[in-house]
């Protein structure tokens, strides 16, 4: 079973999540960890509760969920990975920081790419992917079928959807990705947002002022 802790990150408010089970083993999924005592403080939970990361993923590759990817690699010896779509979006990262004056040493690592119909497995326990595009070109979501969970990054929030405005953004597809990939989940699957307060799909059915018609 997991076991899901959230961290709020950087002055973009970025929420990071750490999923673990009883075996110690973790996922850390979009470390936006700016400053260093936000690294500290992912890395003091880790090491209070005896945790050993195993597995480094990305929603997407926006600047903000990707800050801490570089001190989660190197700390704890693992690959990144994340949707191949997504690979002109985290080359342009850099820019990005020095043009939102948040510059940030990038990843340099190998990356392994993950895609729709994947399952990412800890153990027993298992996230399946979901590629949602629109906010950016490759976004994914993880979703737990077993325990009704989603960790959706920038692709749906609470009583709002993912900015797309930003280059490789598509409102139109977002939407339609929306309604064809999350909609059809269980209304009571609990949405664990890149930004912002937990949600279901089921209230953004009925609440979601860009999807209800």
């Amino acid at each position: 079973m997991f076991l899901i802790k959230s961290f709020t990150f950087s002055p973009i408010q970025e929420n990071t999540y750490l999923l673990y089970t009883e075996s110690g083993d973790c996922i850390i999924i979009d470390p936006g960890c700016y400053y260093d005592h936000e690294k500290e403080t992912l890395a003091a939970f880790i090491r209070d509760e005896k945790l050993k990361p195993v597995l480094l993923l990305n929603t997407h590759c926006h600047l903000d969920h990707i800050f801490g990817n570089k001190f989660v690699a190197e700390t704890y010896g693992l690959t990144l990975k994340f949707h191949p779509k997504d690979r002109p979006v985290f080359d342009y990262a850099p820019a990005a920081g020095l043009m939102w004056q948040l510059p940030f040493d990038n990843y340099t690592g190998e990356i392994e790419y993950i895609r729709e119909g994947e399952t990412i497995a800890l153990g027993s326990d298992k996230l399946e992917i979901l590629h949602v595009p629109g906010h950016s070109p490759g976004s994914v979501c993880f979703y737990c079928r077993e325990q009704k969970f989603l960790i959706g990054g920038d692709v749906l929030f609470r009583e709002s959807i993912g900015r797309y405005d930003l280059p490789g953004g598509d409102g139109p597809l977002l939407i339609s990705s929306i309604k064809e990939k999350l909609f059809p989940l269980p209304d009571d699957v609990s949405v664990y947002p890149g930004h912002g307060q937990e949600t279901t799909i089921g209230y953004e059915k009925k609440h979601n002022p860009f999807l209800v018609p």
